[in-house]
């Protein structure tokens, strides 16, 4: 997670949903205006905006423009590391209530586990939910019963900083990130730089770059040939190549998200099975295509932090965005790592 969301995501409260459809022939742009109302906790009906912008025609191909977002559910201090499960709910991680819920498909919440500041989850190979624990400075594994188990915390006898974000590599690997986004106030910084790394089923930890500044979310490609990790301060997206035994080479830049200080910044980020990457960005979500070509945003009433694909053909996208998480039903079908066949080093 962002410090910058945490501080400054607001709802914006705007009465209308606008999408906008742009005509590849002449740039045309057709603006189409449709209220949109959720209703509050309390029963009372709130207006919120969401809107769809695209960049490119094949935009459309992905997101239908009729396309409606629903609340899944609300009243949450500040969701993050949203994780679908088969049986039809999700893991949502609250930094400001310091718990893990387990959410229902009626939205109702149930907490898992109280733990200080949980950030980005995923399930690895084995189902077991993995958290990024930003107050612990740890990478965890988090039991259906509310307990927990250290995977990692150190590196060569550092403290983590704060880990932040995980995903299961091709390899079958845990992969994340540990910038100093969510460090303890007070405590100190022990690893002088913020990393990106890999944690294999012995425990070992490997540094597989420390070149970003605060990267964030992080995303392989559905071929596994391709790693994708977003750095919040400097507003952009990397990609990297990746080896036979999973390090990283040929860094380089792979798009970027500017926007005015408080839109948000890159985020959490998931890719869809043709290698298409959605990363929360300033006001919404941004989907790239696998050549670095903006196609389009779907801009949401609350600042979004991270999404995930649910459903049973992994077809909507679940978002998480400040006080709630959203739901957005999609033409895409989501790359789910851990679900995907093993690729094993060569």
């Amino acid at each position: 997670m962002s410090f910058y969301l945490k501080k400054t995501a607001k709802s914006r409260g705007t009465i209308v949903n606008r999408f906008r459809k742009r005509s590849a022939a002449c740039g045309l742009v057709i603006l189409c205006m449709v209220p949109l109302v959720f209703s509050s906790a309390r029963g009372q009906s709130k207006a919120r905006q969401f809107s769809l912008t695209a960049e490119n025609p094949k935009f459309w191909d992905l997101i239908d423009s009729k396309a409606r977002l629903s609340q899944f559910a609300t009243g949450f201090g500040f969701t993050e590391g949203p994780v679908w499960d088969e049986k039809g709910f999700l893991y949502v991680s609250d930094e400001e209530q310091n718990k893990i819920y387990k959410v229902a498909a009626d939205g109702a919440k149930v907490e898992l586990i109280s733990l200080g500041d949980p950030d980005g989850n995923a399930y690895d190979r084995k189902l077991r939910l993995i958290d990024c624990a930003s107050v612990l400075r740890a990478i965890i594994a988090v039991t259906a019963d509310g307990k927990y188990t250290i995977l990692a915390d150190k590196f060569e006898g550092k403290k983590f900083n704060s880990p932040n974000d995980v995903v299961t590599g091709p390899d079958g690997a845990i992969y994340f990130t540990d910038p100093t986004l969510d460090l303890v106030k007070g405590e100190t910084q022990e690893i002088p730089f913020q990393g990106v790394y890999r944690l294999d089923e012995k425990g070992s930890v490997r540094l597989l770059t420390k070149e970003l500044t605060q990267p964030n979310g992080l995303a392989f490609s559905p071929d596994g040939k391709r790693f994708y990790v977003d750095d919040s301060e400097q507003r952009n997206i990397r990609v990297y190549d990746v080896t036979a035994d999973g390090s990283l080479s040929n860094g380089r830049l792979f798009g970027s998200e500017p926007g005015a200080k408080h839109d948000g910044v890159p985020d959490g980020m998931r890719v869809d099975e043709a290698g298409n990457i959605y990363v929360t960005g300033p006001k919404g979500i941004w989907i790239w295509d696998a050549g670095g070509n903006h196609l389009g945003t779907i801009e949401l009433p609350e600042q979004p932090a991270n999404l995930i694909w649910g459903d049973k053909d992994y077809g909507t996208l679940y978002i998480t965005a400040t006080t709630s998480v959203y739901k957005l039903r999609t033409k895409a079908r989501g790359f789910v790592p851990y679900l995907a066949k093993p690729q094993k080093q060569k």
